[in-house]
């Protein structure tokens, strides 16, 4: 999907797929599996294309490739809609959570330091102070 969309666009795409292929990833290692060699030969699976080809997944028990469907491993929907739902709410309360640190930083700045070159705080210039006379 990524490779089909344009300019900085793809980039949550990749991020996405970066973050799902650590399932996989942690199959391969689990199982001892090669990890490098199992990863390319799922992703030369998934991109040949054609009938099947999204069916394709590691074995954990066997630590091989294999057609999930005809070996009948399933993963239910519920579970994958949930995690991307607890992903997603996460990544939004992190970008929350963000802004309000950034607004209190940009808000403390100049609390305990110079006063910008720009603020006025309604005080005139004088020489001196009111001990000068």
């Amino acid at each position: 999907m990524a490779s089909k969309v344009e300019g900085v666009h793809q980039w949550p795409y990749k991020a996405l797929a970066s973050a799902l292929e650590v399932i996989p990833r942690t199959l391969a290692q689990n199982c001892g599996g090669d990890v490098v060699r199992m990863l390319t030969e799922l992703r030369a699976k998934h991109a040949a294309g054609g009938e099947g080809s999204s069916l394709w997944g590691i074995n954990g028990n066997t630590c091989k490739i294999a057609n999930m469907e005809t070996d009948g491993i399933w993963d239910p929907c519920a579970v994958k809609l949930q995690t991307f739902k607890t992903a997603i709410e996460s990544a939004c309360m992190l970008l929350r959570i963000d802004d309000i640190v950034s607004g209190i930083a940009k808000e403390n700045r100049h609390a305990g330091g110079r006063k910008a070159q720009d603020s006025d705080d309604g005080e005139d210039e004088t020489f001196g102070d009111a001990r000068d006379g």
